[in-house]
């Protein structure tokens, strides 16, 4: 499987499609059914267009995506999305891959449904074992409290992080760095926003295309824990229109935090299976392939051959 087309249904009457990078592979008419797709629950959500991030149809966007879509399994209807997208970093003069959370929007209706396990780590999870449980780095950039927290809460590693004395390492101000660097476009920041490094604040990040998910303070969703929101009034300039720029590292500790405490436990068998298939297509049959002595593996001849 060269790129992630995954589907399956969870309790609540949901049913779950994850699809990797589809401007690589999609026919034309089936990527715009899928953005027609993104779009309603757009303006169901937040009761208009969006001409921003991964809605816009931006080829390189699409090229870069990984979108996880819940439709309703009774009518079919889309009724939320994440929608990721993979960044390419160098860390301690190493490629890497970063991955950042993009733009998230729910159906009012389902807003209650119990979601969050879906739409903040499964997508994660899923590229973490495809990437044979190589560590993932995580990016999340918001000025909303509930985000916030809810990004703390799935990815313990997360900096700024308003529940848990993380210490901001270097590996999170390298990565940081490469993001404001070179991947501003991803999240709709221009190029004359500041970055304060000691906080991880961008300042006036709402100049590259994102001026329409501008809020308020009071506008903006709050977190059922206080300290979330705390973090965000006394850090933020809601009215220059600063985000924090969150970092986290999703390596095996998370995984099994995630598996064990995010995920309920009627959605674990379903979802372990998924997990165990794409493990097997990483890791079990390359080992197999390496194995057999009948096919050639670059410039080693099959047995037999002279």
């Amino acid at each position: 499987m060269r790129h992630l087309d995954l589907r399956w249904k969870v309790r609540g009457g949901v049913q779950v499609r994850v699809i990797e990078q589809p401007g690589l592979w999609m026919a034309p008419d089936e990527l715009e059914a899928l953005l027609g797709q993104l779009r309603g629950i757009v303006r169901r959500g937040i009761g208009h267009d969006l001409d921003y991030g991964i809605v816009t149809g931006d080829p390189e966007r699409l090229r870069q995506a990984v979108i996880t879509i819940l439709s309703d399994a009774k009518t079919g209807q889309p009724v939320a999305f994440n929608a990721l997208s993979y960044m390419d970093l160098e860390l301690r003069g190493v490629p890497a891959r970063a991955l950042h959370l993009g733009l998230v929007v729910v159906d009012p209706a389902f807003r209650t449904q119990g979601l969050s396990w879906v739409l903040y780590g499964l997508t994660c999870m899923l590229i973490f074992v495809r990437r044979g449980l190589r560590p993932l780095w995580i990016s999340n950039v918001t000025q909303v409290p509930a985000i916030i927290g809810k990004v703390a809460e799935a990815f313990v590693t997360a900096w700024p992080n308003p529940f848990a004395s993380v210490r901001r390492s270097f590996d999170h101000l390298s990565v940081a760095r490469e993001i404001m660097r070179r991947h501003r476009a991803v999240f709709g920041v221009g190029p004359e926003a500041g970055f304060d490094e000691a906080r991880f604040v961008i300042t006036d990040a709402y100049t590259g295309g994102s001026d329409n998910l501008k809020k308020t303070f009071d506008q903006a969703q709050k977190h059922r824990d206080e300290r979330a929101n705390e973090l965000c009034r006394d850090s933020l300039d809601y009215g220059r229109g600063d985000d924090f720029l969150q970092v986290a590292r999703f390596d095996l500790p998370a995984a099994r935090r995630y598996l064990l405490r995010d995920v309920p436990r009627h959605s674990l068998p379903a979802l372990s299976f998924r997990l165990l298939f794409l493990m097997l297509g990483q890791v079990l049959l390359p080992l197999l392939h390496w194995l057999d002595p009948q096919v050639a593996m670059g410039a080693l001849r099959p047995r037999g051959e002279e």
